[in-house]
């Protein structure tokens, strides 16, 4: 079994349309799951971004989770 290659570019532009796709991706997989599993989801993400020790990662993480959010209800 070989690992696979998730190696990311130096490129902060790159980086940040990665981030994009990641972001897009988990939407429609939480989209994909139905309401009731999708919900649980956001739920322990929410849960996760609390334990967060560090105010500024958790005001990312926060704010990432509320973009997908926002996506997941459209």
């Amino acid at each position: 079994m070989s690992a696979p290659d998730f190696s990311t570019s130096d490129n902060t532009q790159q980086l940040a349309q990665e981030v994009s796709c990641l972001k897009a991706m988990l939407t429609l997989m939480l989209q994909a799951m139905g309401q009731a599993d999708a919900g649980r989801v956001i739920i322990k993400m929410e849960k996760q971004i609390a334990q967060i020790d560090d105010e500024n990662l958790a005001a990312v993480y926060s704010s990432t989770v509320k973009q997908i959010k926002q996506a997941y209800r459209q």
